[in-house]
């Protein structure tokens, strides 16, 4: 039986090409769906693929432009080849029958193999074909800088502006995203994801809305008699206390303890020449609407741990410390001298009880839940913007998928909640 040769050399000839669309598909999406910050990590560790990586997606378009023209280069290629043979065989009905035969050889291993491939092991595709396509586009660079020229100007014509980079925006949004699909199953998990959004978040968040609230602030006044001076410092929990003189609202200084205890041994535990003026620090006063970002960085300036919160008119509103800012982060810092604050309770059937002066943001931290705090900061407040109205109790109300049931008021107050979230996605 004779063998035609040539036969034979182009139907191996039609399966390289086949094999190079594969190629180019794959490395395509590999390289555009790899992990920029594993990628990033990588290159900052000396791995030169991962460098080439990030130098071909450095230039996209030219990287997109020599992909597209190989891949299409070895397809034309490979379907006439296919054509020519089934012509030979067929007469003009092999036109149709090279057109069905490759269309599917094309999608089924040009396509959709190779893409779904590189999609579920984009890292490790993306790293294996970097050096060669590098190579690839480096041949083709006058090819795909012409049609790089002429793509660029027929969108111009169009009124289609293209390049610019990606703002800072959209790389945070994308950063958030990355954070919402770590999850997992561990509580580690959890806190972890808490963590690096409350980061993110350090700079739409403002002291305002943590601080101490000046009727919850255990003040002194500068005026009294040392040894009581000494016994609220005593029966404090706080190594700071403000000082006022005259009215509340006059803050003159903070009172360390250490400092005192100092100057106590200084005087050896004598009292009456103690004079508080000399041991008091200037106060710090920042405005309500500082950012946490800018107020954690005036405490690092600074070397400072404690500041007064003022509103626009310059009046005291409370305190805010560096523990208020990094709980914002990781949570509640909690010591032996720490009191427990009841604010939410979690009911059988998965409900929760909850102050009305409990903030959004510590439910969402805490839970993991998504209720907006753009119009207010505590839950009473949320319910009271949905509403519309300040609600009665026994009033229900349903809000982003979440059902509010008020419990108590005092007059024009929402006091208790009780709070049903939605039920848990699979995964979550």
């Amino acid at each position: 039986m004779d063998i035609d040769l040539s036969l034979v050399g182009t139907i191996l000839l039609i399966v390289v090409l086949l094999v190079a669309s594969a190629f180019f598909s794959a490395s395509e999406t590999a390289i555009t769906g790899a992990s920029r910050p594993r990628m990033h990590a990588l290159e900052n560790r000396g791995n030169a693929r991962a460098r080439v990586v990030n130098q071909l997606r450095a230039a996209t378009e030219r990287m997109i432009g020599g992909i597209l023209f190989g891949n299409s280069l070895a397809n034309i290629l490979a379907s006439s080849l296919a054509t020519s043979i089934l012509i030979a065989w067929f007469g003009n009905a092999g036109v149709a029958y090279a057109t069905v035969v490759m269309t599917l050889l094309i999608l089924l291993f040009g396509e959709v193999l190779p893409k779904s491939y590189a999609l579920h092991h984009a890292d490790r595709v993306a790293l294996a074909t970097a050096p060669i396509v590098r190579a690839i586009v480096w041949l083709l660079t006058p090819i795909t800088s012409a049609v790089e020229v002429v793509v660029r100007t027929l969108l111009k014509l169009l009124g289609v502006k293209i390049g610019g980079g990606i703002s800072v925006l959209h790389r945070e949004e994308e950063l958030r995203g990355a954070i919402d699909l770590h999850r997992g199953p561990e509580p580690e998990t959890l806190q972890e994801r808490r963590m690096l959004r409350s980061v993110l978040d350090l700079d739409e968040v403002t002291v305002g809305e943590v601080m101490v609230h000046r009727k919850n602030v255990v003040a002194v006044d500068a005026d009294m008699p040392a040894d009581q001076i000494l016994d609220v410092v005593v029966g404090s929990q706080y190594s700071r206390l403000p000082l006022w003189r005259g009215d509340a609202d006059n803050i003159v200084g903070v009172l360390h303890v250490k400092t005192l205890l100092h100057a106590l041994r200084t005087h050896k535990g004598a009292l009456g020449p103690l004079k508080i003026d000399l041991v008091m620090a200037k106060p710090w006063f920042v405005p309500d609407t500082t950012s946490l970002l800018d107020q954690l960085q005036a405490f690092r300036k600074r070397r400072e741990h404690f500041a007064f919160v003022v509103d626009e008119y310059g009046a005291y509103m409370g305190i805010v410390t560096l523990e208020d800012v990094l709980e914002e982060i990781v949570g509640d810092i909690t010591d032996e001298l720490d009191l427990a604050v009841p604010g939410v309770r979690l009911e059988p059937g998965g409900t929760y009880v909850v102050d009305g002066s409990v903030t959004i943001r510590d439910l969402n931290r805490e839970f993991d839940w998504r209720l907006p705090d753009d119009e207010a900061t505590t839950v009473a407040g949320l319910v009271m913007h949905e509403a519309r109205m300040i609600p009665e109790p026994g009033q229900i109300f349903t809000f982003f998928g979440f059902r509010f049931e008020v419990l108590r008021r005092q007059r024009n107050q929402i006091t208790a909640i009780r709070i049903t979230p939605p039920p848990l996605e699979e995964g979550k």
